[in-house]
């Protein structure tokens, strides 16, 4: 008599990650991006503000299970806060949102008392920095002119590092970067994320925002630095947090925050150069 064998599961692939899902996926977060961008220009703000409010959920959970106790409230409303202030009162009311943010979170935590408030402030201090008030140089890229190029060429160029780096590393990659932290980013995929940024930098800089070539260059070779010192701090994170992905609201990629690591660190990157140099 022959014994049925249960079927087992396709594993993802190399990557660890199912590919046609994830770039169904991405394609439809692409979409959403440019139409809040170009439909209406404030759309970029119903987009990703509620966005961002998943994420720093996700984080807040992620620490939670490392013993932590967020307190969830003021940066939700610090995320509204700090974009709305960025939006409205530029660089001067982005700074005033933060503040307050931190202030409301010292607020909030002392009422439940002195019992490991230091821990909590401080895990609620980083997520305010890290989330709502990096995300915010996108809004004050949004409130320039041409706000919606900006942010669009910000976008591209990033998301080429991963692409970039992911292709790459599938195919090619042998020499892990970090293994103790990362163990499928190697340096092959580095290499890839490098060309793929600088190709993007030197596109979209002159074709969309009218810069020079060698600036989209320097963004290019910014944004491979941030993009990847994004993707391992998350790595660190949740490995120090005993967490495989921060969410799973995104099929194939994980959670909110699994997807914009990148961003979020490149994002004050491309701010700072496009002000300066474009």
């Amino acid at each position: 008599m022959t014994v049925p064998v249960a079927p087992t599961k396709k594993p993802p692939g190399k990557a660890g990650r199912n590919l046609p899902v994830a770039i169904g996926v991405g394609v439809g977060l692409g979409g959403l991006i440019l139409a809040s961008l170009f439909v209406v220009r404030w759309g970029w703000l119903v987009l990703v503000i509620p966005a961002l409010c998943i994420g720093v959920v996700e984080l807040s959970r992620a620490f939670t299970s490392g013993r932590f106790s967020v307190p969830v409230v003021p940066l939700l409303l610090g995320t509204v806060a700090m974009h709305v202030g960025a939006y409205v009162g530029r660089g001067p009311g982005l700074m005033v949102a933060f503040g307050a943010t931190l202030l409301a979170i010292v607020a909030w935590r002392s009422v439940l008392g002195i019992d490991r408030a230091t821990r909590d402030v401080t895990a609620g201090v980083f997520i305010a920095a890290y989330v709502p008030f990096l995300s915010a140089f996108t809004t004050l890229m949004l409130a320039e002119p041409d706000g919606n190029l900006r942010i669009t060429a910000f976008v591209i160029v990033t998301i080429s590092s991963d692409i970039g780096g992911y292709a790459v590393g599938v195919v090619a990659g042998k020499h892990p970067m970090a293994p103790s932290v990362s163990p499928k980013k190697s340096w092959e995929g580095l290499a890839g994320s490098t060309v793929s940024c600088l190709a993007a930098g030197m596109l979209t800089v002159p074709l969309m925002l009218g810069g020079s070539v060698w600036v989209g260059a320097l963004l290019g070779l910014l944004t491979v630095a941030a993009a990847t010192l994004g993707d391992l701090t998350e790595s660190m994170l949740k490995r120090d947090l005993g967490v495989k992905d921060l969410g799973d609201i995104l099929p194939g990629h994980g959670g909110i925050m699994d997807r914009i690591d990148s961003l979020l660190v490149t994002a004050p990157v491309a701010w700072l150069v496009m002000s300066l140099l474009v």
